[in-house]
């Protein structure tokens, strides 16, 4: 059975952006670099950049990785700087920025948790929420 996200990859098109964007914004460590790639991680989770024609969805498909509130204040007064789009406003529990990053990747930095967003929902349900 899985046990949880090995590693997440994204296609890009341009290398060099998307590591200034994921290491230089973003914070993540850089581990290794070749022609067509990098790894990268933040904090557990593995990150590969893959060099490619990168066709994101444009639908609500996004990942979403974990950061302080403080570190997200910082990173929004830094979006608006560096031209970073943001594709959505925030509308559930914990703050949350979503951003599309260089290529169309549709990601979103949240503050909250699993347990954070289930406390919400017992005040505030969902339509047709289910308890399992």
């Amino acid at each position: 059975m899985i046990t949880g996200i090995n590693h997440i990859t994204f296609s890009v098109s341009d290398l060099d952006s998307s590591i200034q964007f994921y290491r230089g914004f973003l914070g993540m460590k850089l581990h290794v670099l070749w022609d067509t790639g990098a790894y990268l991680t933040a904090g557990d989770t593995w990150l590969c950049l893959s060099l490619g024609e990168p066709d994101p969805a444009k639908d609500y498909t996004h990942v979403a990785f974990s950061i302080s509130e403080n570190a997200l204040s910082e990173l929004r007064a830094k979006r608006g700087e560096m031209g970073f789009k943001e594709w959505k406003q925030n509308t559930s529990e914990g703050e949350s920025l979503y951003l599309l990053d260089p290529n169309g990747h549709r990601l979103e930095l949240h503050c909250g948790t699993l347990a954070t967003r289930l406390a919400e929902l017992e005040n505030s349900p969902y339509k047709g929420l289910v308890w399992c």
